[in-house]
């Protein structure tokens, strides 16, 4: 996988394998790591630990010092998707299970495709799309359920926001990182953005008291299991992967991995964390999944005067 070839088609079907499958796994992960280990703090090691990894075995193949302005540039990206987008997602997971957590970021994509409109030179969305904006914050609603009373109705409103919220910075890091220059090979700036996110998340962690809470003798042997699989799964091998689709493929296509991840979340979390699936749950699913899946068919259709504008 280097940024100067082209990717072989079975390159491609492997990493949209990855994303799916892999991402989908990660918000169980979280779930368990965060059980007896503070949540910043795990986040935060987590990609500092990836990085350094990452980083450490590409400049042993020979890969040249990052430049200022790639550590920078990358730096603002990591911020962006590791902070904001992922360590907002960890914090609201103490409230929320994991599951519902994939519904939920499974709107996603919709803040993409805002990112992009709002980008110099972006894609204006149809009317269908801006429908299907409607749609799914609909789903959304259902979803979280703020009408519902009782521990297997109502969801955490702090958690839903936090995880809307973690949308919208993933949705401007995805849009930035695919625009920004900087000259680095994918690898190098996924190592670059976990290095940078990861110490965005322990300067977090510090000021919200997760060093204080820390106690090493109280973190039982499934939460570290789950941190290893969080660091070489989910980060060396499932963001970096991301890193490189997005600069190897379309937004658009990237952002299905949205279809696949809440399923294979909701039915880990069902499977090994016993979290319960409502008929609300599914119907609430269906709603934002054909949602995302009319955005990202429609965004790729630019309107007659930016196509004209373009050739």
């Amino acid at each position: 996988m280097h940024a100067s070839s082209p990717p072989s088609r079975t390159a491609l079907i492997l990493g949209f394998a990855a994303i799916y499958v892999i991402w989908g796994s990660t918000y169980l992960g979280i779930r368990v790591a965060i059980e007896t280990m503070p949540p910043f703090l795990m986040a935060g090691a987590r990609f500092i630990i990836a990085g350094s990894i990452l980083l450490a075995l590409l400049r042993a193949r020979g890969a040249p010092w990052p430049t200022r302005r790639q550590w920078r540039v990358n730096a603002i990206i990591g911020l962006l998707l590791l902070l904001g987008g992922n360590g907002l997602v960890v914090w609201a997971e103490l409230t929320i299970p994991s599951g519902l957590t994939a519904l939920l970021i499974g709107i996603g994509p919709l803040f993409i495709v805002l990112t992009e409109w709002a980008w110099p030179g972006g894609t204006r969305p149809t009317l269908l799309t801006l429908a299907a904006l409607f749609l799914g914050f609909a789903g959304v609603t259902w979803l979280a359920a703020p009408w519902e009373n009782g521990a297997g109705g109502r969801l955490d409103p702090a958690g839903v926001i936090a995880i809307l919220a973690a949308c919208v910075f993933w949705g401007i890091g995805a849009i930035y990182s695919r625009h920004a220059k900087h000259g680095a090979d994918p690898l190098v700036a996924a190592a670059l953005q976990m290095l940078g996110g990861g110490a965005s998340l322990l300067l977090v962690a510090a000021v919200h008291g997760d060093f204080g809470r820390f106690d090493v003798n109280a973190i039982t042997p499934r939460t570290w299991g789950a941190f290893a699989y969080l660091i070489g799964v989910g980060s060396l091998v499932g963001f970096s992967t991301f890193v490189w689709l997005m600069k190897h493929s379309t937004p658009a296509r990237v952002a299905t991995y949205a279809y696949v991840n809440p399923i294979v979340a909701v039915f880990l979390g069902w499977l090994i964390l016993g979290e319960p699936i409502t008929p609300r749950t599914i119907v609430a699913s269906v709603i934002i999944v054909t949602a995302v899946a009319i955005i990202t068919v429609q965004k790729n259709q630019p309107t007659p005067a930016l196509a004209a504008a373009r050739r």
